[in-house]
This record gives structure tokens, C-alpha cells and sequence, in this order.
């Protein structure tokens, strides 16, 4: 009786709307959110940068679209992890482990994600000049990545989420945001992807490192399953410091405004420090902060440099 009497009012807890709706948004996992919305504001410096032009309703709408492909992606990874057994009582995401939502609720909340991000996509065909068939060609390209990560093929259980993630949360959205302001393809834009891309990875990264030996037992492939703990935790560095490498080379032979970036480094530092030796639990989250600094600072950057001292731009 005791038992069936506490838990009543937790069943009733969880069913509130205020818990419910704390439920969905820990399920979008708005903490990595940065990983998308830099590079779009990214690209659209670069292009404002290149051209001149600028619409707010253009850069909202992108905003919007990436985020809601992204956040569909989140989805889409919490109910295949689920479905395969990989998330438990351990794991950072226990939407459907602690039952917050049922697999039907996620499975609706994909959709409508999918839903916004295509209508977003609709009205960006509205408003900028750029051929369809290219804005098609890289939004389609994201979308379908965004659920064969973990849906369908499911990438990241063969060890190639890495790859995906360096590709599309980076160097497609960036020319993706480029392509809307400006309304033409400028492939340059991905060498300025490199630096977020590197450091979004580091998200990731981070991440399966943490997660190798659940992983492991779950019976998926993970580039840090591959080559092990210590190797990881290299790699992780590499990640890491990379950008700062490309920000001070860059700083130096093109524009001073951007070593701005170069004002994170401490905290990499702190980070590389604490993976290594301390633990690594909270360093994925840690990490997506630092990606929007360090993107935030970027931006700013490029901002305010002048448009003759960026390279492949005009």
C-alpha cells in the first residue's frame, strides 16, 4: 500500500504540463543547440561581409531551420538509443529511460521538428535568389543526415557519426546560411566552417569517449571504441586546440580581429585538463559552452574585419 500510494502523486507529477513541457524541451537537448546556430550566423556575416546584403527575415528563418533539423536529430537519437538499448539509468539522456515521455510522444515531436524545418525551408525559397536546386541540394542533404546519424543506416553506431558531424554541423550549414544571404555558391565559406566544425566535434567526441564502455557493451562502434581511451583523450586535445592554431595563423596573416577567439583558451585548457585527469561526466556540456563562445567570438571577428583582409570572400 505504501508503495502504491507514493507513487500516485509521482505519476501525477510527471503527468503535469509543467513537467511535461520540461520534458520536451530536455528532449530537443537545447544545451547543443550552438552547433548549429553559430555556423548560421556564420555564414551570414561572411556573405554580408561579401555582398553587402543582409535580411533579418532571411537569417531568422535559417536560424530557425537549422535549429529545428537539429533538434529533430536530438530526437531521432534519443528514441533509436532507446529502441537499440544503449541509453540507461546512467546515461545523459533518460527522456524515454525515466519514462518523462513515451516513445509515441517522441516519435510526434520528430515529426512536428521536421515539419517547422521544411515549412522554414519553403519560405526561405521565398526569399532568396540563390537556384533552388543548390539550397535543395544541402538543406535535403542536412535533413537526411540529421536522422541517418542514428536513424535508418544509423551512422554513429558504425563509427562514421564523426565524419557526419564534421561534415553538416559546420561546413554545409555555414554555406547554407552563405547561400541564402547571398544568392550564389561560395565554397570558400567551408574553410571558414573548419575551425566550428573541429570544435562541435569535440562535443561529440567528448561524449563517446565518456559513454566507450556502455557503448561498447551495447555492441556499437564508436571512433573512440576504435582507438581506445588514451588515443580518445589525444583526440580530444586535437580538437580542442586546432581552431586556436588556425584563429592565431589567421590573425596573424589576414585580420587582427580575429584572435578574438583566442580569449576561450583558458578554458580549453581547463576542460583538456579536467578530461583527462579528472573525469569526464560533465564535459560534453562544458564543451558545447565553450563552442558557443568561441563561435559567438568568431563571428564578431569577422564582423568587424575589413572585407578586403578576408580570403576567398570578395
Amino acid at each position: 500500500m505504501m508503495n502504491g500510494k507514493s507513487s500516485t502523486p509521482e505519476k501525477k507529477r510527471r503527468g503535469s504540463p509543467l513537467m511535461k513541457l520540461s520534458a520536451y524541451v530536455l528532449a530537443l537537448r537545447p544545451w547543443s543547440f550552438s552547433a548549429s546556430l553559430m555556423p548560421v550566423m556564420l555564414g551570414c556575416t561572411l556573405a554580408h561581409k561579401a555582398t553587402g546584403e543582409f535580411s533579418l527575415v532571411a537569417l531568422i528563418t535559417t536560424a530557425l531551420t537549422a535549429l529545428s533539423v537539429h533538434a529533430a536529430g536530438n530526437v531521432v537519437n534519443t528514441y533509436f538509443d532507446y529502441v537499440k538499448g544503449i541509453d540507461s539509468k546512467k546515461s545523459d539522456d533518460r527522456t524515454l529511460v525515466d519514462q518523462l515521455l513515451s516513445k509515441d510522444e517522441i516519435v510526434t515531436l520528430g515529426v512536428i521538428l521536421y515539419s517547422i524545418g521544411c515549412a522554414g525551408f519553403v519560405i526561405l525559397t521565398m526569399v532568396t535568389t540563390v537556384r533552388l536546386e543548390h539550397l535543395a541540394l544541402v538543406y535535403f542533404g542536412g535533413l537526411s543526415s540529421s536522422f541517418l546519424y542514428t536513424g535508418g543506416i544509423g551512422f554513429k553506431y558504425i563509427a562514421l557519426g564523426d565524419v557526419m558531424i564534421l561534415i553538416f554541423f559546420g561546413p554545409m550549414t555555414v554555406l547554407f546560411s552563405y547561400m541564402v544571404q547571398a544568392g550564389h555558391v561560395q565554397w570558400a565559406t567551408i574553410l571558414y566552417a573548419i575551425p566550428l566544425a573541429l570544435n562541435t566535434e569535440a562535443i561529440l567526441h567528448s561524449n563517446n569517449t565518456r559513454d566507450l564502455e556502455s557503448d561498447s557493451q551495447a555492441g556499437i562502434v564508436t571512433l573512440a571504441i576504435i582507438i581506445g581511451r588514451t588515443a580518445s583523450e589525444v583526440l580530444y586535445a586535437i580538437f580542442l586546440f586546432a581552431p586556436y592554431t588556425m584563429f592565431a595563423v589567421w590573425g596573424m596573416k589576414y585580420s587582427s580581429m580575429l584572435f578574438l577567439p583566442l580569449i576561450t583558451i583558458p578554458e580549453a585548457f581547463r576542460l583538456e585538463r579536467h578530461f583527462r585527469t579528472v573525469g569526464k561526466e560533465t564535459i560534453p556540456k562544458r564543451t558545447a559552452k565553450l563552442n558557443a563562445w568561441l563561435g559567438f567570438l568568431y563571428v564578431l571577428g569577422c564582423a568587424f574585419s575589413d572585407p578586403a583582409k578576408l580570403p576567398y570572400i570578395l
